[in-house]
C-alpha cells in the first residue's frame, strides 16, 4: 500500500470508503496547504459525506487562492444552501418550489410528505397514490429507448424531478419537460449533483444540478452509499419504497441508474 496521502485518498474514493479517504486528504492537506487542487477535492469529499458548512469553508480558501475558483464557489454554495431545504421538504417541514402555477396533484403529493412526517402514513398513502393518479403520463425517450412514462423509483416523488436551479430548490413534474440533458460524470461532485440543462414544454430553458442521491444518503454508515455507487430501497409499507444511494428513474420498459442517464426526451405536442 502506497504511503503517500493523496494516493491513499485516491485509493480509498476507488472502493467507495470516502471516510477513510477524508483521514488520507486530510493529511494531504496538511502536508501541502497552497495546493489549491487537494482543497478542491476535499471540498467535494466532504459534499460525499454531508459536511456542507466544511465543505463552503473550503472553497472559501480556494477561491482566496485563486480567482477563477470563485464562479465554483459560488455554484456549490448555491447547492448547499438547497440541500438544507431539500432535508427540512423530506421532513415535512417546507416545501420544495414548484415552476408556474402548481397542478392540484403536486400540491397533493407534497401534502403526502408532510403526512407521513406527521405520523399519518395511512393517509400518506392515500394522498401519494391519489397525486400518482392524476399526474399525466408523458411519452418520451432516456438514452434513446422509448417509453410511455418515466418515473423517479422514489415513492415519496414519483412523477417530479428533483432540480436545483439558481440557488433554489424545485420539484418538476417530467409532464411540464421537454428534455434533459446530463452531463457525463467527470469527478467526484457529480457523485453529489449532476450539471444537466433542462428543455421546458413551454419553450423555457434552465441550467440546473439533479441530486445524484436521494435525501440522507449523506449520512449512511455505507460507502457506497454515500457514493451514490449502489442503491438501497426501505420499505415504506403498501408498495411503497424510499430510496437511499443513487437515484433510479423508472420507466414502463425497465431501471435507469442516474449516473448513466445522459438525455431525456418528451414527445411535447405543439
Amino acid at each position: 500500500m502506497t504511503t503517500d496521502p493523496l494516493a491513499q485518498a485516491e485509493e480509498r474514493i476507488r472502493a467507495n470508503d470516502p471516510k477513510a479517504a477524508l483521514a488520507a486528504l486530510t493529511a494531504a492537506v496538511k502536508a501541502k496547504p497552497a495546493n489549491p487542487k487537494l482543497r478542491i477535492f476535499m471540498a467535494q469529499l466532504l459534499c460525499v459525506l454531508g459536511q456542507w458548512e466544511r465543505a463552503h469553508t473550503q472553497l472559501n480558501v480556494v477561491a482566496d487562492m485563486d480567482a477563477e475558483a470563485g464562479p465554483m464557489r459560488e455554484m456549490v454554495g448555491y447547492a448547499l444552501r438547497c440541500e438544507l431545504l431539500r432535508a427540512a421538504v423530506f421532513a415535512g417541514r417546507r416545501s420544495p418550489m414548484v415552476f408556474g402555477q402548481p397542478d392540484e396533484w403536486m400540491a397533493v403529493l407534497i401534502e403526502s410528505l408532510l403526512q407521513a412526517s406527521q405520523g399519518e402514513a395511512a393517509l400518506s398513502v392515500e394522498l401519494a397514490e391519489r397525486a400518482f393518479e392524476a399526474a399525466p403520463a408523458t411519452r418520451g425517450r432516456i438514452n434513446g429507448a422509448p417509453f410511455e412514462w418515466i418515473a423517479d423509483a422514489d415513492s415519496r416523488l414519483g412523477p417530479v424531478l428533483e432540480a436545483m436551479i439558481n440557488g433554489r430548490y424545485y420539484w418538476i413534474p417530467f409532464s411540464r419537460l421537454a428534455s434533459v440533458s446530463i452531463d457525463a460524470p467527470s469527478d467526484l461532485r457529480d457523485r453529489v449533483w449532476l450539471p444537466a440543462k433542462l428543455s421546458f414544454a413551454n419553450g423555457g430553458e434552465a441550467i440546473a444540478m439533479i441530486p445524484t442521491r436521494y435525501p440522507g444518503s449523506e449520512a449512511s454508515a455505507d460507502g457506497a452509499i454515500q457514493m451514490a455507487a449502489r442503491t438501497d430501497w426501505i420499505d415504506l409499507g403498501q408498495a411503497r419504497f424510499a430510496g437511499l444511494g443513487q437515484r433510479v428513474l423508472v420507466t414502463d420498459e425497465g431501471e435507469h441508474d442516474m449516473l448513466g442517464v445522459r438525455l431525456i426526451e418528451m414527445d411535447v405536442d405543439g
